[in-house]
């Protein structure tokens, strides 16, 4: 028998609550064994049945919407209030606009991170990017971000032309939905090398990565491929870029945005994207860097994270020892 699952050692149950999806790219065997070496077991919870009637738990982790499970959440905690569920759906929630998921980056007092210039922009209106002061090109997202499969149809918009094929092109998808009407927020784009840095919190845990993203534009042109100066992420090519070659942000800058963050979020499990400001050359200024970002989410892809199992399971016994 493993040292680390001695008879007599204490056991803890942990509930997962999450889509099919998500369950079978988080809660893969290697993180079951080692969780159970541990002395966690990690249980199913079914959202259609009372939490409250379920096996007994000592830590719930999920991630579900709707108001129907949030009532089952309040309703658990107000009967077991110290069982930690992992995390309150009120600090979840902001994450869920693009606007309000920024939010908190702006009130970090730091002189190097910062966010990009963005407006919330109405696609049925007739106003222009440049009337909602900002300069082409732009980066266009759904304003919300909820995990649905729309939430992830983001552009970029080189010019005038691109924006006015983007208006037609939602105003189509608007009449197939119903009357829906497409609010999105627009970025100005900043250059960073083709390379974004994402970087992963859990609990006190930070681990950051590299990955490929868009290439830099020197100009409103420099993207060729597309006629009607707009393009859909999916049909940009990042192939040029070398991510391995792009310096990784000080270590110490990473932790500071990670704790600043998790301080102002409310939360344990997420990750952020920031990218690093290229100049006009296409360099980075190494004594004055700027980190802009772009991106938060909740309980991500954990899996992608190196030895995830250790860290996802120290994680949880922390919580439930500390709690």
């Amino acid at each position: 028998m493993s040292a680390s699952v001695e008879a007599g050692q204490r056991r803890y149950r942990v509930g997962y609550a999450l889509e099919a999806k998500k369950v079978k790219t988080l809660i893969l065997p290697s993180l079951v064994e080692h969780a159970k070496q541990k002395g966690i077991d990690l249980v199913p919870v079914d959202p259609s049945k009372p939490l409250t009637e379920q096996p007994p738990f000592h830590c719930i982790i999920h991630k579900l919407y709707g108001q129907d499970w949030k009532q089952q959440l309040s309703e658990f905690s107000s009967k077991h209030p110290n069982v930690p569920i992992i995390d309150p759906p009120e600090r979840i929630e902001p994450l869920h606009n693009r606007i309000s998921m920024l939010d908190c980056v702006t009130r970090i007092d730091s002189a190097t991170v910062g966010i990009p210039r963005q407006a919330v922009a109405v696609m049925q209106d007739s106003k222009e990017a440049e009337e909602l002061g900002l300069r082409f090109p732009v980066v266009a997202k759904p304003l919300v971000a909820d995990g649905g499969g729309t939430s992830h149809e983001m552009y970029l918009v080189l010019n005038s032309r691109g924006w006015e094929s983007l208006r037609l092109r939602l105003k189509d998808k608007d009449k197939d939905e119903a009357g829906a009407t497409s609010q999105l927020v627009v970025q100005e784009f900043v250059n960073h090398g083709g390379v974004v840095f994402k970087v992963y919190v859990v609990g006190r845990h930070v681990e950051c990565v590299r990955r490929t993203s868009l290439p830099d534009i020197s100009t409103p042109d420099a993207v060729s491929s597309s006629e009607d100066g707009l393009l859909p992420f999916s049909r940009i090519s990042n192939a040029a870029v070398d991510k391995h070659n792009a310096q990784m942000p000080p270590r110490e800058l990473v932790e500071e945005m990670a704790m600043a963050l998790r301080a102002e979020l409310g939360l344990r499990l997420f990750n952020f994207d920031v990218i690093r400001e290229t100049t006009s050359t296409g360099s980075h200024d190494d004594n004055n860097s700027k980190y802009v970002v772009i991106d938060i989410n909740y309980f991500p892809g954990y899996a992608k994270m190196p030895n995830y199992e250790h860290v996802l399971t120290h994680f949880l016994l922390d919580v439930i020892a500390n709690f």
